[in-house]
């Protein structure tokens, strides 16, 4: 049996793709630059890929989760042009607004911990990144590393709380560097 792999955990919405609040549509998805080389990298070298996102927007009735799934679907088609893949993707299609509160909403844990279980990954040994303090908040519980990658949207009261613990990167890509930098010489790929 293999051991369990250090993995990256990304934030979706802010992260890969520009936040529009609550992305629905496939035709208006844009990438942020630089952001499909950052994850191809991740891939070259065997690190697992897996997107966390909440999709309150499903809960709060502003869009399907059909349309959810074509946005999905561009986002996977935008990241292979630049021969970059993503290893799973998790949501939370909840709303933040019904009580009681579920279970698997960022900063909740349940999607890591379920991502684990089905890709072999150790989340003591992984890193989690978003532009939201939710989305590597799951480092102070689960281990690992979080690193915060602020945009115009991410609130200043994120980027202050994420000085105390965590890393701060201009872009995916110098988080990507950071985390290579940190990662042994080479991560076997799964079942070698």
């Amino acid at each position: 049996m293999t051991a369990p792999r250090p993995a990256v955990f990304l934030d979706r919405d802010g992260t890969i793709n520009v936040d529009t609040v609550h992305v629905s549509r496939a035709d208006s998805v844009r990438l942020i630059p630089g952001v499909a080389g950052a994850i191809a990298r991740l891939n070259a070298a065997g690190v697992p890929v897996i997107v966390i996102s909440n999709q309150s927007g499903i809960g709060r009735g502003l869009f399907t989760m059909e349309l959810y799934h074509e946005v999905r679907q561009r986002i996977a088609e935008m990241l292979a042009v630049d021969g970059a893949h993503v290893d799973g993707v998790y949501i939370c299609p909840h709303s933040p607004d019904v009580s009681p509160a579920c279970d698997c909403r960022k900063p909740r844990t349940v999607l890591h911990q379920q991502a684990a279980a089905e890709h072999g990954l150790d989340l003591a040994r992984s890193w989690y990144v978003g532009d939201r303090l939710r989305d590597i908040l799951p480092a102070k519980s689960l281990g690992g590393h979080g690193i915060l990658v602020p945009r115009d949207t991410t609130p200043g009261a994120d980027v202050v709380a994420a000085k105390d613990g965590f890393a701060l990167s201009t872009s995916l890509a110098s988080a990507v560097d950071r985390i290579l930098a940190a990662l042994p010489l080479s991560t076997p790929a799964r079942g070698s």
